[in-house]
């Protein structure tokens, strides 16, 4: 997911945050100017933004306020640290642009109802002082937002904060109740099955990597692209071809590309130019928009221009893939919103009828995966189909699914798919946006859970130095990364190994590698790994 929209669905976060002030509450004789108010009932308490600041810097609250704040935990009193002292490298342009888009809108609505005015101002109070606020050298921050609402005091209705605190990304929590009512079975026995080998360990041959430029002139898109390949390669193995997420880049699994070119594999990485990095560092600047909806049709168009080339390169005299290429025996894999990209491309048909009506409100409950669905609402037809035939498998690593599909978009999957699901993921998780909807493909299938992973858990180590210091927030934050998710990647590269060995003359080979018991015996103490073919219907709940 892009750091704008991220930043974005912060704000609302960090918004909230404030509410936790109630347990600063006392009663000061401040500046009007300089005051949070905070109303229960008829009860009003108010502590100075001078008293906040002072606990930023300081790291201690209050002396004379230790009557309320003995009352925290430790995690408590670390949420409103960490709460005041974050700062959000977003300027004045971006926010501006974002909070004035369609969803901006909807969201500010949604907040504004915990904000007690005597007027009806309380949209335009919040996105004057989300504005204003981000106009400071170290960018937005509560204690900013505070300094800027245009009003003698910020006052909050704490109850219907809390409420609409409580409800923040409520897809992530909905999937943390699941968890833990299913615990009782993540606690089974090492099985005794016996491996053929180590499929985490590389294979022989000695990865070379091929940059190339790609134009689709029919529709103005330069699509750059990576091909790890091996003298291993053979017409036998299928052409792998990798859809990256909003805001990412095609190195995004560069470790799992090499594993599977070391195997004998072409694995094709392509970077979608309407959302990758370089589309959110243009857009953060003003010069475009961060997703039009457009890119939910151009993502899969995108992969099947790539098959198209691939087709033309491997006709191509001289050249070191000529005759190696399986272009009409295609596995597409894809992470995070390139998920849902592979989802489409492999059969999956956008259903946007109901998304356009879940869509006009209450967006701030919604995790940024559903967040981001929901620019599809500016798509003027209700369904599209934009299958490609070339696909035999497909692969979705933490796939944006919930809104974009509808009820029976994923029944049109054909050819057999794996889709991953990281217990821990705040930006689309795992049960509306993986568990749910796995339950209504119909084609063969596996449903992989990383217990204890996070969103970007699978991501190469080079693209996910950023995470260090970040702050843990309800949207975003708490990444397991780096060499603290090495075992994910491990498990990773096994079952992504055996799933494209499937389109092989090897399949009945690696076919162990996708039980149950191979994810039991690959678990860590960190990360128990589950698969399973099935979801037990009364295990699932009932969709809301």
């Amino acid at each position: 997911m892009g750091k704008s929209w991220k930043s974005f669905k912060i704000v609302a976060g960090l918004f909230w945050a404030i509410a936790l002030t109630q347990f600063f509450g006392a009663n000061t004789s401040v500046q009007a100017a300089d005051t949070v108010v905070v109303r229960v009932g008829l009860l009003e308490e108010s502590i100075s933004l001078t008293e906040l600041q002072k606990a930023a810097e300081t790291g201690e609250l209050p002396a004379s306020l230790a009557s309320y704040t003995n009352r925290l935990s430790e995690p408590q009193r670390r949420f409103i640290m960490d709460a005041l002292r974050m700062k959000l490298p977003i300027n004045v342009v971006t926010i501006s642009r974002l909070l004035n888009t369609q969803i901006g809108t909807t969201v500010l609505n949604d907040l504004s109802s915990a904000v007690v005015r005597e007027d009806q101002a309380g949209v335009q109070a919040l996105r004057a002082g989300l504005v204003l606020g981000s106009t400071a050298p170290q960018g937005l921050s509560v204690l900013n937002f505070i300094a800027a609402y245009p009003s003698q005091y910020l006052k909050i209705d704490l109850p219907q904060a809390l409420t609409v605190a409580k409800s923040l990304n409520t897809a992530f929590w909905r999937t943390q109740q699941f968890m833990l009512a299913i615990s009782p079975q993540l606690d089974p026995k090492k099985p005794q099955i016996s491996l053929p080998f180590d499929p985490t360990q590389p294979g022989t041959a000695s990865v070379q990597v091929l940059n190339l430029q790609w134009n689709d002139q029919k529709r103005d898109r330069n699509i750059p692209v990576d091909i790890y390949w091996s003298t291993a390669a053979t017409i036998d193995k299928p052409v792998i071809v990798y859809s990256h997420g909003l805001g990412s880049n095609r190195t995004d699994l560069r470790y799992l590309a090499e594993h599977l070119a070391s195997y004998g594999y072409i694995f094709v990485a392509l970077e979608h130019p309407g959302s990758d990095g370089t589309n959110i560092n243009l857009a953060a600047a003003g010069k475009t928009r961060f997703l039009k909806p457009q890119e939910f049709l151009d993502r899969p168009k995108d992969v099947s221009f790539v098959i198209d080339q691939l087709e033309q390169l491997n006709q191509t005299a001289n050249n070191p893939l000529q005759g190696k290429l399986a272009t009409n025996n295609v596995m597409v894999l894809g992470y995070s919103f390139g998920g849902g990209t592979a989802l489409a491309v492999a059969g999956a048909e956008l259903q946007l009828k109901n998304l356009k009506q879940r869509c006009q409100g209450n967006l701030a409950v919604l995790s940024l995966g559903e967040t981001i669905q929901c620019v599809a609402q500016e798509l003027p037809e209700n369904s599209y189909q934009l299958q490609d035939n070339r696909i035999k498998q497909a692969i979705a690593f933490s796939p944006t699914t919930s809104l974009i599909f509808g009820e029976t978009g994923l029944t049109k999957l054909q050819v057999p798919t794996l889709i991953l699901a990281a217990s821990a993921d705040k930006s689309t998780p795992a049960l509306t946006e993986q568990i749910i909807p796995f339950s209504k493909i119909t084609s063969p299938k596996w449903l992989v859970g990383i217990v204890g992973g996070t969103h970007l858990s699978v991501k190469d180590p080079s693209t996910t130095l950023d995470q260090a210091g970040q702050p843990n927030t309800p949207f975003s934050g708490g990444e397991i990364v780096g060499e603290q998710a090495a075992d994910v990647r491990k498990f990773t590269q096994a079952i992504v190994l055996a799933m494209a060995a499937q389109l092989t003359p090897e399949a009945e080979k690696y076919a162990v590698f996708l039980t149950p018991d191979y994810a039991q015996l690959a678990s860590t103490a960190a990360f128990p790994f589950r698969l399973v073919r099935e979801i037990p219907p009364n295990i699932l709940p009932v969709e809301k």
